[in-house]
């Protein structure tokens, strides 16, 4: 087996954690980033020599561009995680200008800086995989979470174009869809003040989303969905969209079907628009 080097974003907890932890078990090394490399001691204890462990914060390009260089100087990418991510619960009109802001730098600009200081290094070897976190919610949007499902559209439409761009390159490039995953996030979101009228629409979902002591809304286990993910890229055999947990297939699955009946129930308006 070729022995990878990954490149994982966000590696000091819940699935880029597992995601480092599984690579190290199958042989591979790992640099690991954090924006505060001292919270990979514990992975870099583990790893030894195999792990490299870098503070990189994805809203300071120059950062990204340095973890990127160290890990090139190091062992070169083949496998480049994008998994750091931040999450905001809010409704449309409760969103803050700043709080937005850090939400898109994080989750799709430092994301596609990433991915443009990592490709000269995957082009010159003409080999290499990308494996971009979307989410459930980067196919289906739902109330109180309006500005995360934005940043995950646009990471799942950044992604469907590299792929077609880098296939003839010899890279692969995988989005990930995962439902709920018991990894601690809800709490780590961001908040802002709520407004009332949205109490039983986006507040609603948050109180569910909060209230979920037992994990029913977060069925999946990130090491196995980790132990997956090492085994796609270690053979190459992928596909571009990979839907993650029971409960993401049945929402995004009857999400699509609903939205193609919706479209076919208003084909005639669609075809109306041409030239007579």
């Amino acid at each position: 087996m070729h022995r990878q080097t990954w490149f994982i974003t966000g590696a000091s907890s819940g699935l880029g954690a597992a995601i480092a932890k599984a690579a190290l078990r199958a042989g591979h090394r790992v640099a690991a980033t954090a924006r505060d490399s001292a919270r990979l001691s514990s992975l870099a204890e583990a790893g030894g020599d195999r792990v490299l462990a870098l503070s990189m914060d994805l809203t300071v390009p120059d950062q990204i561009e340095a973890a990127v260089a160290a890990a090139e100087s190091w062992n070169g990418i083949d496998v480049l995680v994008n998994n750091a991510a931040l999450g905001y619960l809010a409704a449309v009109e409760e969103g803050e200008d700043t709080k937005i802001r850090t939400l898109f730098e994080t989750n799709v600009f430092g994301l596609a800086h990433t991915i443009r200081a990592a490709l000269p290094g995957m082009r010159r070897r003409a080999a290499g995989t990308i494996i971009n976190v979307s989410s459930f919610n980067g196919v289906v949007a739902m109330p109180s979470l309006g500005y995360y499902s934005a940043t995950k559209f646009a990471v799942e439409g950044l992604t469907e174009a590299l792929a077609q761009e880098v296939a003839p390159l010899g890279i692969k490039v995988l989005a990930v869809e995962p439902g709920g995953i018991r990894t601690g996030i809800v709490e780590r979101n961001l908040r802002s003040p709520p407004i009332d009228a949205y109490r039983e629409t986006a507040h609603a979902i948050v109180d569910l989303l909060e209230n979920d002591r037992d994990g029913a809304l977060a069925p999946s286990d990130p090491g196995r969905i980790a132990d997956i993910l090492v085994r796609l890229a270690e053979t190459g055999d992928m596909p571009r969209r990979l839907i993650v947990g029971a409960d993401a297939w049945a929402g995004i699955t009857s999400a699509l079907d609903a939205r193609r009946a919706e479209y076919e129930a208003w084909k005639d308006l669609a075809h109306a628009t041409s030239f007579a």
